[in-house]
This record gives C-alpha cells, structure tokens and sequence, in this order.
C-alpha cells in the first residue's frame, strides 16, 4: 500500500501556533495508523499574495498550496477562531478550491481558541463549509482550547484521546475510498 497523501493546512498566519500544533498532533495520530507523505502549511507559507481576487492571481506558492489541497488524498484542516468564528483568510483560500476536486475526500476539522464557548465552531461553519464541497468530513472533530497545550504541545489526555478517534476515522476513510490523483488546474 502507498503512503496516503496528506495535507495538514493550518488557518494561522504566524508561528509558532497552538493551530498548527493541533493540525501536526493530528498528523502524528494519521501517521501511526498509516505510512504518510504530509505536507503541513499555514496561512503564512502563501504570504501577503493571499489578498488575489482570483485563483490564477495568487503567487507561486499560494498555488503550490492550492495543488497540494486538491490532490491529496485526505485533508487536515486546522484554524483558529476570531470573532466567534474560522480565520477569514482560510476561508478566502478555500474559495479558490476547485468544488470537483474534493467530492469524497475525507477530511479532519479541527479549530483552537482561547476558551471552550468557541468549541461548535467546528460543527456549525467548519462542517458545512466541506459539507458545500461533498468531502467527507470525520465525524470526531476536535476543539482545543489554551487550557489544553503547555509550553505550545497539546496536553490535555481528553482532547488527545478525541483526536486520535478523529485520525483513526481519517486514516479508515483513506484506506476505504482514497481520492483519485487530479491533476486540477
């Protein structure tokens, strides 16, 4: 069996980040269960050319991204919540994603925040937003908030425990209907 294609996108544009350490944890948990090749990239990897109004205006490495997203096999998709809500410029990019190219991709959902109120976030925009493009989103998301990491290392048995059944259901999902290769332009 092939090594399983899998993005980790973190919604953050600095580092390091409590959302990148979730997207990563993650990653790690997918990894023990299946041979990987991962790409983890944050918001910050495309730089300021995430502001294009159109796919074919970003820069290099915002399309690079882009191709990554669309040609996995699964997705790891992290953000932090600002304003009750995912990161604004995650969201800008996932508008640039080709609807086609993510119709049965599963896909493990993740956010972080400063406190627990923020925890549905998950479920009420993060779900339906891949909901709109057929992925298949697991059905264990996971929410940590700054009481769950130390020193930026999530700590937290519970939440540990609750991404690790989110990448066993990534990693069954992977191995039961792996995505197509697309080459998306």
């Amino acid at each position: 069996m092939s090594a399983l294609r899998l993005v980790a996108l973190s919604g953050n544009t600095r580092r390091p980040s409590k959302t990148r350490e979730l997207a990563a944890a993650a990653a790690r948990a997918v990894a023990r269960r299946r041979s990987v090749q991962l790409e983890l990239y944050d918001l910050v990897d495309i730089g300021p050319g995430l502001g294009a109004f159109s796919r074919d205006r970003l820069p290099p490495a915002g399309a690079a991204i882009l191709s990554a997203i669309e040609n996995a096999d699964a997705l790891i998709v992290t953000t932090p919540v600002y304003k009750g809500s995912y990161a604004g410029l995650l969201k800008h990019l996932i508008d640039f994603v080709d609807p086609p190219a993510l119709i049965g991709k599963p896909v493990l959902l993740g956010a972080t925040g400063g406190g627990h109120r923020h925890s549905l976030v998950v479920e009420h925009q993060l779900r339906p937003l891949f909901g709109f493009f057929s992925a298949l989103s697991v059905p264990t998301a996971v929410y940590a908030g700054d009481p769950d990491f130390v020193d930026g290392r999530l700590t937290d048995a519970t939440i540990l425990d609750r991404l690790d059944q989110a990448a066993a259901e990534l990693a069954a999902l992977a191995i039961a209907s792996p995505a197509p290769a697309r080459d998306v332009a």
